[in-house]
């Protein structure tokens, strides 16, 4: 019993950092953190700057390889794991093996425990073994983790109990795997699913529905046609403290390009006009100074639909997890230039992307079939198109070969097995869009070199790639496979990476392996649905000014505004001294004048140059306009008491800061810090919080006015020990929390409040809408706000949460059975909070819950 007790925790040593994404909330972080400490592990907070402790964690909690970091982990060896892996370790009481839950698309089987059941012993081992390879688990005993049993019929032991205790396990012939090997990708297992499997019961020419290519939303075109406004409305924050190079070759006119700094700018970034200045930049073409500059500098590098998709979906992703995201050879890749190919069997966004990917790779794309087209690529072994291909010897392959042969930045041989299968009641559109492109290869072709001009950032990022190459999972889809569909399918080992051959039976085209610099080029045809001329219309490349209208006006405001606060001083002069202007100022320039002209006739020319000198000196402002620095502070300042009741002496102020660098702004705005002299929770205070602003001491700015020198920052941060005790937080760590949120710690979180709350509605909503949360004013007549839904339509998850801000009063009291009501007939879980939940959870930027929140929780208590 004694040694019982002193076994350690299931997780004790394990230093855990999670990542926040679409998939990975933060209200299931916040759980998942709870659930980790309980069983002895470390919780690591990101640090001040909002990024991940690489140095201290041993383990990654992310559910997509998508994220900035991912690089940097792959090389410092952390391994990056699925939050699944915290729920099967407890679930076992050991740790999970980590390569089963890896978020790496390549380990197409992550997620699957299989038990075979009449399955013969070497095709048993066979199929196992591969699974183990990409990311599975073999369980020899059915279990209720059992995810698949692979069987011959449903006359097994483990097919019976399976049925009997109505386990979700699928029971697949092992065909399904089979196909899966062959491709190189996961497929749907509904046509192998025993007890009658489709592909045994329906003829595979019979017609197969065509899937829809949710992964090729934004992704279709390289020159979408926009800009979009972002999901549901919601506030842009993936620009926040990120500094843009709009490329010279963007097919976009002065007008677009004006809306889109706009975007930029309001969503926190900064559009700028030098490779070295920014750390993005944005093109269409593989070519050019600034691509290859900034390639080199290990600056993110996308195209316009790169842009666009972050515009839309208001979160980060790589340019390279997607091919059109990337800029596009300005010429044909080597063995495309000749080749005419056509599409079948391909529908809705998923034809799109290919017409264009095949543009792209600088071949050319016919809409009908002919004689002379070199290649067919189809979803299915069965069409019109595809019986006239086989007549007039003309290839035939799936899309894979496209893709990966534009990932390569080459035509690839058509000898491998995955480009000519063909799953009897499968379409491939399924698995469409899910190759991407690997930055070595573009290095070794676009922008070799350059170390020499690699400042020391550059070349720490350049060593970071070049570790999380060397450490990446080496699964190669285009080479582990062999092993497998040798043994298991008899396939051929792979064909060496060449250029496509040409038609059989035909005399061969000359297939030319041309250079990046070649004089022949393409561009890419936009998709149909975004406009209505010819199908390969070339984009116009037209450019503008290096810097957005947005930046332009507002360091003309900028500089305008000593005279604006001059013309408000003069204008409140008393009526006894006379506004400057009219007659009195024309008195004055006529005085001038005649100065000038009534001067001694024998003056000399030092005379002259003394006047020349004078005259300088007496119009000292518009030069002094020309001369002021660039705004490369802004500071949000709340609490501050020195200009209370004082508007002179804050216009007077905020001129000195100005000429500092110092621009003052509202909440509303972007901003870089926040002053205040202490902790507080107000509405300004937790909306900079939000945007991850560094929060700085008043003291900053009196330091300024006083000596009329910007002092170090890193002197003036906040310190206040003493309201962080009262509100039992720790500013360092709710800052680093804001920087990892991006502003999305409450993203689609449902709140709603109450309109006679105390401290009023639109305080709580600014807090709220900061974080990004949903909110909503609750009324009587409010209607049903949450779509009814039962437990099987949510896919028997847990009921989320749903809160409601209100106080106590009868009128407040008399909405919460209503509430609830609604959110229980919408699977929800109802949660009447009191607002001190929304400004605490603002306050540590960590989405929790305590009871002591709940109204009727503390009417218990008490």
């Amino acid at each position: 019993m004694a040694e019982q007790q002193e076994k350690p925790p299931l997780l004790d040593g394990c230093s855990i950092a999670f990542v926040q994404s679409k998939q990975l909330s933060s209200g299931m972080i916040a759980t998942l953190s709870q659930v980790a400490r309980e069983n002895g592990a470390e919780v690591l907070e990101p640090d001040r700057q909002g990024k991940i402790q690489f140095n201290k964690a041993t383990h990654i909690i992310s559910n997509s390889i998508d994220f900035e970091a991912y690089a940097e982990s792959l090389a410092s060896m952390v391994p990056v794991v699925k939050s699944d892996w915290i729920r099967v370790s407890i679930h076992r009481r050991k740790l999970a093996q980590l390569r089963p839950f890896s978020p790496d698309p390549r380990m197409i089987f992550s997620s699957v425990t299989v038990t075979c059941a009449d399955i013969p012993t070497l095709d048993k081992e066979t199929i196992c073994g591969g699974i183990l390879a990409l990311g599975g688990m073999e369980s020899k005993d059915l279990t209720k983790l059992t995810t698949h049993i692979c069987a011959l019929s449903l006359g097994h032991p483990k097919c019976q109990e399976a049925l009997k205790m109505k386990l979700k396990a699928k029971i697949v012939l092992p065909h399904w795997f089979d196909d899966c090997f062959r491709l190189g990708k996961r497929i749907d297992e509904g046509p192998y699913l025993l007890p009658d499997p489709e592909i045994l019961r329906i003829a595979s020419e019979e017609p197969v529905k065509i899937p829809s290519s949710q992964q090729l939303q934004g992704a279709t075109s390289t020159v979408p046609n926009g800009p979009y406004e972002t999901e549901a409305g919601e506030k842009l924050v993936v620009f926040a403290h990120k500094k843009l190079l709009l490329g010279g070759d963007l097919p976009i006119n002065p007008s677009t390009r004006k809306i889109i700094g706009e975007k930029i700018t309001r969503g926190g970034g900064e559009v700028v006009e030098t490779v070295e200045e920014c750390d993005t930049f944005v093109g269409h073409y593989r070519d050019g100074d600034q691509y290859v500059r900034a390639s080199q500098l290990g600056k993110d590098v996308g195209n316009l639909a790169w842009l666009y998709y972050l515009i839309v979906y208001n979160e980060w992703t790589s340019p390279l997890q997607r091919l059109l995201h990337y800029p596009v050879p300005k010429y044909p890749l080597p063995g495309f230039k000749d080749l005419k190919i056509t599409l079948s069997n391909y529908g809705g966004e998923a034809r799109i992307y290919l017409e264009n990917l095949i543009t792209a790779a600088g071949a050319t794309y016919t809409r009908s079939m002919k004689a002379e087209n070199t290649h067919l690529i189809t979803a299915r072994m069965h069409s019109e198109k595809c019986e006239a291909a086989k007549d007039w010897n003309i290839e035939i392959i799936n899309h894979l070969w496209i893709e990966e042969s534009y990932a390569a930045c080459q035509a690839l041989a058509l000898n491998e097995d995955k480009y000519k299968a063909f799953p009897r009641r499968t379409n491939l559109g399924e698995i469409i869009g899910k190759t991407f492109l690997d930055e070595t290869v573009l290095r070794n072709l676009y922008y070799p070199g350059g170390e020499e001009l690699m400042d020391a950032a550059a070349k720490k990022k350049k060593k970071v790639a070049a570790a999380a190459q060397k450490n990446a999972l080496t699964v190669g889809l285009d080479k582990d496979f062999s092993v497998m569909q040798d043994s298991f399918m008899g396939g051929s080992s792979p064909a060496p990476v060449a250029p496509a051959t040409a038609k059989k039976g035909r005399k061969s085209k000359a297939v030319g392996a041309a250079t990046p610099t070649a004089v022949n080029f393409a561009t890419p045809a936009r998709g149909r649905h975004l406009h209505t001329g010819k199908e390969n219309d070339t984009p116009s490349v037209m450019s503008s000014g290096s810097r957005s209208a947005k930046a332009a006006a507002l360091s003309k405001l900028q500089d305008l505004a000593p005279d604006l606060a001059l013309y408000e001083k003069e204008r409140k002069r008393p009526l006894k001294d006379g506004v400057w202007g009219g007659k009195r100022a024309m008195d004055q320039i006529d005085k001038e004048r005649s100065m000038r002209s009534s001067s001694p006739a024998g003056h000399t020319d030092e005379d002259d140059e003394d006047e020349d000198e004078a005259g300088e000196k007496s119009r000292p402002s518009k030069r002094a306009k020309l001369s002021l620095p660039n705004v490369t502070m802004r500071i949000c300042a709340t609490g501050y008491k020195r200009w209370v009741g004082s508007k002179t002496l804050e216009d007077s102020d905020r001129k000195k800061l100005r000429n500092l660098g110092v621009h003052l702004v509202q909440d509303t705005q972007p901003c870089d810090y926040l002053a205040a002299p202490r902790v507080v929770r107000t509405m300004k205070f937790l909306k900079c919080l939000a945007k991850g602003a560094e929060i700085i001491n008043t003291s900053f700015l009196d330091a300024c006015l006083e000596t009329n020198k910007r002092p170090p920052v890193e002197d003036h941060l906040l310190v206040d020990e003493e309201n962080e005790k009262k509100f039992s937080i720790n500013l360092g760590t709710s800052i680093g929390r804001a920087r990892a949120n991006k502003g999305k710690l409450l993203w689609n979180v449902p709140i709603y409040c109450t309109a006679d709350i105390k401290n009023g509605v639109d305080n709580f909503k600014a807090i709220a809408e900061a974080n990004g949360a949903i909110f909503k004013i609750y009324r009587a007549r409010s209607g049903t706000t949450i779509k009814p839904t039962t437990a099987e339509e949510d896919g028997g998850a847990e009921p989320d949460p749903v809160y409601l801000l209100s106080g106590t009063t009868p009128g407040e009291k008399a909405l919460w059975p209503k509430f609830e009501e609604m959110a229980i007939k919408g699977h929800c879980e109802p949660r009447i909070v009191n607002g001190d939940w929304l400004l605490d959870v603002a306050m540590r930027q960590e989405l929790t819950f305590d009871r002591k929140y709940l109204w009727k929780g503390q009417e218990e208590v008490a």
